[in-house]
């Protein structure tokens, strides 16, 4: 189980930051260094993605680191209403700190998409149930499959994807979906903390649906706000950093990562001979070679030593090419 998050502030040495605005930036490659050196110099972890079309985020660190990045965020053009989410931690979830220039701050593939001229409507977390229970309303979770595994609204539909730019295929190759839209079902979509169906409810719209409906916040908002025994969320909410996945309250979850795939794996996982630390889980066992499983047990030897120097090797980063260029969900 991973360490280091707790949910009380009082108790917690970082503040974790997630945040992001659709907004026209032309000239987003100005940023890239003033952000980087400024985070630095407050001792700010954690992954930004600058592009033409806005900026997207996750950082950890103090009070006073956090809040000098996100003030010096609102000052970029079309920022100063920027709205984030907080929770905190025992121990910093980044060990580096990357501000990364980008096509897209959420890749989807799509060319002309502009969720900050065309979108759906927001739902606040406290409305969301009774619009997920309409049985007028066709629900989709706009992930990828191996965060859907660990948990999701009751109801909501899978796409099975493995990346964000295979949800426009399929849900355009959805016949049976898109007739009941046709004769009048609602959509409603979600993800982890917003940014990824706030742009699918932009590309459904252009393709002249209407009823188009989002999660504000996503995910983690609800989490948030809505109290356990009235939540329709079932198991945990997979995240983007060392945490692997959050609880109601946006406690710590339950779930660790594996080394060698960055799946999230629980403690039956675990417990397969086909686990063995950084190098394979049952998830992984069969896709990967000899070749690659040796080169996953190098490393981790040497996250190992590190780890016992009490120092934090490269390879321990949650660089993640699943992420495909996204800071948060």
């Amino acid at each position: 189980m991973p360490d280091g998050v707790d949910i009380n502030a009082d108790n917690a040495s970082f503040v974790v930051a997630a945040f992001y605005n659709f907004t026209a930036l032309p000239d987003f490659e100005v940023y890239q260094e003033p952000l980087q050196t400024l985070c630095r110099s407050h001792g700010v972890y954690g992954t930004v993605l600058l592009a033409h079309e806005g900026i997207n985020g996750t950082i950890a660190g103090s009070r006073d680191g956090i809040d000098a990045a996100l003030a010096y965020i609102k000052q970029i053009q079309g920022c100063d209403a920027l709205e984030h989410k907080e929770s905190f931690a025992a121990e910093n979830p980044f060990h580096r700190m990357k501000v990364r220039l980008k096509k897209e701050i959420v890749t989807m593939g799509v060319p002309n998409i502009d969720p900050s001229q065309v979108v759906g409507t927001y739902v606040d977390p406290q409305d969301w149930n009774d619009l997920i229970s309409d049985p007028n309303v066709v629900v989709i979770d706009t992930r990828n499959d191996y965060e859907v595994g660990i948990g999701t609204f009751e109801g909501a539909i899978n796409p099975n994807t493995t990346n964000f730019r295979d949800f426009p295929d399929w849900f355009e190759n959805q016949t049976e979906l898109l007739a009941e839209i046709d004769n009048g079902k609602k959509v409603a979509m979600f993800c982890t903390g917003g940014i990824r169906c706030e742009k699918a409810t932009a590309f459904v719209k252009q393709q002249g649906i209407e009823n188009v409906f989002h999660l504000k916040g996503g995910i983690l908002k609800y989490l948030e706000n809505i109290p356990q025994d009235k939540s329709m969320w079932d198991g945990e909410c997979f995240v983007f950093d060392e945490r692997v996945s959050v609880k109601h309250d946006l406690a710590l979850g339950s779930y660790d990562m594996c080394r060698a795939c960055r799946n999230p794996i629980d403690d039956a996982d675990k417990e397969s001979p086909k686990y063995t630390p950084g190098v394979s889980c049952p998830k992984c066992f069969d896709v990967s070679n000899d070749q690659q499983k040796a080169r996953y047990a190098a490393r981790q030897k040497q996250m190992t030593l590190a780890k016992e120097r009490g120092e934090t090797h490269i390879g321990h980063d949650y660089d993640d090419p699943k992420k495909s260029g996204k800071a948060d969900g």
